[in-house]
């Protein structure tokens, strides 16, 4: 992006203020004034221009939207060469910050550019700060609300963070953990190799990779947008330790879109009308990004309705119909991650495009785990059996995990890379007494 691509606009808000001035003017219509031919252009700014057709109007709407952030003082100058001082101008509106003391663009500004004192034009082109058109429902730039009892398009003209990132230094950065966003995102180094799963929960997954790669082709190319619901809503369940994460990662990873996993601590709020609105952030926030939005613990957000008995419990209701109508509306992937199918709502249940149960791992998928979790570099001792421990113990993929970490730390700070039966079963018996199940080993086994 260069200065020059504001030239343009810049040519047209002094055409506008010199026909309000009745003074000469160097182009006959304001449509006559150049602008940038965009499609020749590389940067991210001119992309976007052109790869959504933007029309004149639009293309003025945007470059208003973003001039402040790339040259303070743009349109102080422009109004300054009018008038001996500095002063403002109400016809073309503005604002000031309360940190930013410069001229802040309204929606009068985009209005008295683009239609001068044309109160049938100005009508027309209000419709670019309409919530159907494209800027709004791609969340790219939005007209602030205005206070109660000011004009409508007093408010100012507001470009989303995301796409100021985009056009000034060429990338969009990942959001941080706020109030405002409780989602972390979440990566793996690991592959689909790392992970064993059951060939019908593999066939599942890649329904989910389909969807993710080609749900906008099925839309576009063969017509189906008008007939199919927006977003695509799965629920993995299944005991503690199974993959579900580590799945959603993964699907992550390749299909090349962000994980984000929700923090539902941050989100259910004892206030009431607090749960509801910290989801309306979220969920305004991961619109139209391609994102996957994941869900652990989903029962405490998602679980089964209760009957009314008093004030929150009627709330609680109103926030899982809230709930309801908004998943049914985002239009990306939504999963939800819970330890039991039961405790989700029957309502949500019967909008899952997909349910996946993760159930505990038989004896040769945990001998696969055992057999993938060590490292290359250690030995075992001569008693030391996978196959026996696999078929005594049932633990969960990330039980073993944790018991191959404690045996394979305990060798190490022996200083030997030999593991030891004795390491392993002491590890079985700390995940046994974790869950609450009685151990039988050092002696019998």
């Amino acid at each position: 992006m260069r200065y020059s691509f504001f030239e343009g606009l810049l040519r047209l808000a002094q055409f506008q203020l010199q026909t309000f001035f009745n003074q000469p003017t160097e182009y006959e219509r304001a449509e006559d004034i150049p602008f940038p031919d965009f499609a020749s252009e590389q940067d991210p700014l001119s992309v976007f221009i052109t790869t959504n057709q933007l029309s004149r109007a639009e293309i003025v709407t945007l470059l208003v939207a973003l001039v402040s952030h790339v040259k303070v003082d743009f349109f102080d100058n422009i109004i300054h060469s009018f008038f001996d001082q500095p002063t403002d101008f109400l016809p073309i509106g503005g604002t000031r910050g309360k940190q930013f003391r410069g001229f802040l663009p309204t929606g009068e500004t985009v209005l008295f550019l683009l239609a001068g004192n044309d109160l049938a034009q100005r009508f027309q082109w209000q419709t670019l700060f309409s919530a159907d058109h494209f800027f709004a429902r791609k969340q790219v730039l939005h007209l602030e609300d205005a206070l109660e009892g000011e004009p409508m398009l007093s408010g100012r003209v507001l470009l989303s963070p995301e796409y100021v990132e985009l056009f000034t230094i060429g990338k969009i950065t990942p959001p941080k953990f706020s109030s405002t966003f409780p989602a972390q995102r979440i990566e793996t180094n690991l592959s689909w190799d790392d992970i064993v799963l059951n060939d019908e929960i593999r066939q599942q997954i890649r329904e989910l990779q389909n969807w993710v790669q080609y749900h906008r082709q099925l839309e576009t190319d063969w017509g189906m947008g008008n007939r199919l619901r927006p977003g695509y809503r799965v629920l993995f369940y299944g005991p503690p330790g199974t993959g579900k994460t580590l799945t959603a990662s993964l699907l992550g990873k390749y299909t090349g879109r962000d994980v984000y996993k929700i923090d539902l601590s941050t989100i259910v709020s004892k206030f009431i009308g607090e749960t509801e609105k910290n989801l309306s952030n979220l969920f305004a926030k991961a619109e139209n990004k391609d994102w996957i939005l994941f869900f652990d613990e989903a029962d405490a957000l998602f679980g089964k309705r209760t009957n009314v008995k008093d004030a929150h419990d009627k709330y609680a209701n109103q926030e899982v119909s809230y709930l309801l109508q908004r998943i049914e509306t985002f239009n990306g992937m939504i999963i939800l991650a819970s330890n039991f199918k039961s405790n989700i709502d029957d309502a949500f249940l019967r909008r899952f495009n997909s349910i996946i149960k993760f159930p505990l791992p038989d004896a040769h998928e945990r001998l696969q785990i055992w057999t993938k979790s060590f490292p290359s570099v250690i030995q075992f001792d001569s008693t030391v059996q996978l196959p026996h421990f696999s078929s005594r113990y049932e633990l969960t993929g990330g039980g073993i995990i944790n018991v191959v970490q404690f045996a394979c730390l305990t060798a190490y700070a022996e200083g030997s890379q030999l593991v030891k039966r004795q390491h392993i079963l002491e590890g079985i018996r700390r995940e046994y007494e974790k869950e609450g199940k009685m151990f039988v080993g050092f002696g019998n086994d």
